[in-house]
This record gives C-alpha cells, sequence and structure tokens, in this order.
C-alpha cells in the first residue's frame, strides 16, 4: 500500500509541477468538465447540442492528440496517449509522448504519475481542481450559471459550439468544442481551449468506445510503479 505522506521538504518547483505541468497547462480540464457533466438544464442551441450527447453516457475510452501553442502560435507540445472516463468523477490520462506519464482521478484526490521517474504526486480533487474550469466536475448546477454558449459557423463538418466563462477570473477565457460523427455515432472530437495568458490547447479524439465496461483498477495508481511519493496537500 501507498504511504501517502505530506512531503513538505519537496522543492517548490516540484510541487507545482504537479498543478502547472502536470494538470493546469498540459491537460485541458474543460473536455473532463464537459463529460463528468450530469444533470443539466439547457436554453439553447448549443448547450442543448451538448446534452444531447451527454444524454446516456456513464462510460468512455478514446485515444487523444494533444497540442499547445503560445500566444504567438509557436507550439510548444505535442502529445498523445489514451483517455478513460467513468462518470462521475473518475478519469484517466495516459501519456505516450512525449513523456510516458498517467493522470488520475478516483472522485477524491487527483495522482500524476510519472512512470520514468517513479514518482506520484497527489493532492485532494477539489484543491487540484481550485482555479480551474474543473472545479465544475463535481458541480450539478446548470451549465449557464457559469457559460454562455452560441453555435459557431464551421468550416469543417463539425458542429462547433463556443464556451466564455461568466466569472471574468478564470485562467480559461474560451472554449469551442466540435462535434463530429465517427463509425456512425455522435461524438466530441475536438476540444480548443484559450487560457489568460494567451496559450492554446487542443485535443482530438478518436476511436471512441461509449458505455463500455472500464475496470476499477484504471482509476487506481500502479503501486509496483512507484518509489517517492509526494503529497501536496
Amino acid at each position: 500500500m501507498l504511504c501517502f505522506a505530506t512531503d513538505t521538504h519537496a522543492p517548490a518547483s516540484r510541487r507545482l509541477r504537479f498543478l502547472r505541468s502536470g494538470i493546469a497547462r498540459r491537460l485541458s480540464w474543460m473536455s473532463v468538465v464537459v463529460l463528468l457533466w450530469t444533470g443539466v438544464a439547457f436554453g439553447d442551441a448549443g448547450a442543448a447540442r451538448i446534452n444531447a450527447y451527454l444524454s446516456g453516457l456513464n462510460s468512455l475510452k478514446a485515444e487523444f492528440e494533444q497540442f499547445t501553442f503560445n500566444a504567438g502560435h509557436t507550439q510548444l507540445l505535442s502529445a498523445r496517449g489514451t483517455f478513460y472516463l467513468l462518470r462521475p468523477g473518475r478519469f484517466r490520462w495516459e501519456y505516450i509522448t512525449p513523456n510516458k506519464q498517467v493522470i488520475i482521478a478516483d472522485g477524491k484526490r487527483v495522482y500524476l504519475h510519472d512512470l520514468d521517474l517513479k514518482q506520484v504526486s497527489h493532492q485532494s480533487q477539489d484543491k487540484a481542481l481550485r482555479g480551474t474550469p474543473a472545479l465544475l466536475l463535481a458541480n450539478r448546477e446548470p451549465i449557464e450559471n457559469y457559460f454562455e454558449t452560441r453555435m459557431l459557423k464551421s468550416a469543417d463538418g463539425r458542429d462547433w459550439i463556443e464556451l466564455i466563462p461568466k466569472q471574468k477570473d478564470t485562467d480559461v477565457v474560451r472554449i469551442e468544442l466540435g462535434f463530429g460523427n465517427e463509425n456512425g455515432k455522435d461524438t466530441l472530437d475536438s476540444l480548443i481551449m484559450q487560457d489568460s495568458f494567451g496559450q492554446e490547447t487542443r485535443l482530438n479524439f478518436t476511436a471512441a468506445q461509449h458505455n463500455i465496461t472500464l475496470k476499477p483498477d484504471l482509476f487506481k495508481v500502479d503501486e509496483s510503479a512507484v518509489d517517492d511519493v509526494f503529497q501536496i496537500d
């Protein structure tokens, strides 16, 4: 069993890496927010389009590619891996490139597992999401309480929806969701997020499998691959 003792002596840069690199910057949290949303009432065409996709969605497995650009449109990151979702509250991001890392949420805590370094950093789910739109992950209030939504004109065959946070002090200032069709099934296959620094992250999802059985161990840290554990809070 992993011993999750608070590491008060870990360098600040190491502790902050969990939030900045592992969570807030490297992973587009809004994909999680949208996919985990349950029990909402929508008021316009864009929100209704999201609701139609989410209706009946209990689990999901998909391959993803992630591209991150700075304000000058220079590419900062290219990554790919597999995403697993079990609503509500549990997900797993397996990064294959550029580094082998896993991000797991088990409903209570979020873990960043660096497989190459055999290190795990973890934090309470509430605190890990604080100050990001993912704070809404556990919130069942209507989405229109937090976002203005509208349909966008499509230039690629997808149905695009824009979300603008109503709260002005969030890191994320704009989100676009792209809905397409894969193997005859309606699916969320693209997400674009822009933050307050002008940085843009795009996620493309492929090979999506909906409402499949996912093993509980997917949402647990592999203790055999861990040498060091750092608790952030």
